[in-house]
């Protein structure tokens, strides 16, 4: 019996202690698809599921984005993130639903609607790329050009690691050049993640339709004018 409460009262600090934080989310990259979570079920992006360091297998909780108040329900199947600051890593549907794909991150809020079990098919995992934030290494080519045509712009990021991550997920994806273009608004420095050049508006036109299921927000960029 003492064994039982002594069960029970961790999990209910666990659990507790969750009702309600506040910190960064953020969310899958495409390459995990199909990947196994820690509760032994394959991550897919259709999905509402999320990644929390403690909750239980099966915790139903409401993620808010604080920037635009919009709120999505999700089931914790896995474990993470282990980056500094983030609270919760949440499936590519989830985080869409919350309108923060093109950010990369979001300031949110999460309350916990339902506590699971801790159930799961599988006893859990250990999935080896489960703490590859802070152990990420990328090779790049910098140089500065003056590009002319046309390029579908993604988004506009602040961070450089979440600029880095998706221009690789991007370029082995769809196999086009990543261009990045400085932006200076009152101090602050922003990065502009553009896929091209195309030699027509046209084409650039073309490949924003055949990624817009995925990126909405994506617009064309002339390069002329960018100057």
């Amino acid at each position: 019996m003492k064994l039982i409460v002594t069960a029970f009262l961790t999990v209910c600090t666990l659990v507790c202690s969750a009702q309600n934080q506040s910190g960064k989310a953020s969310f899958y990259a495409d390459k995990f698809e199909g990947h196994p979570t820690a509760n032994g079920e394959k991550y897919k992006h259709s999905k509402l599921t999320a990644a929390h360091k403690t909750l239980p297998f099966g915790t139903r909780v409401r993620v808010t984005n604080i920037a635009n108040q919009q709120t999505v329900e999700v089931i914790i199947n896995d474990r993470g993130p282990y980056a500094d600051g983030r609270i919760i890593d949440l499936s590519r549907s989830a985080a869409e639903k919350l309108g923060f794909i093109n950010q990369g991150l979001a300031d949110v809020t999460v309350e916990v609607l339902d506590a699971g079990d801790g159930k799961s098919r599988q006893a859990e995992r250990m999935v080896p790329t489960a703490e590859i934030d802070e152990k990420e290494f990328y090779d790049f080519e910098i140089k500065r050009f003056s590009p002319g045509g046309y390029g579908v712009q993604i988004g506009t990021y602040q961070e450089l690691v979440n600029l880095m991550r998706l221009a690789d997920n991007l370029k082995s994806s769809y196999k086009k050049k990543v261009t990045v273009q400085v932006k200076n608004v009152n101090g602050v420095k922003y990065y502009g993640l553009i896929l091209g050049p195309f030699s027509s508006r046209e084409k650039a036109d073309k490949f924003r339709a055949s990624i817009q299921s995925k990126y909405p927000d994506a617009f064309i960029a002339e390069f002329n004018r960018m100057r």
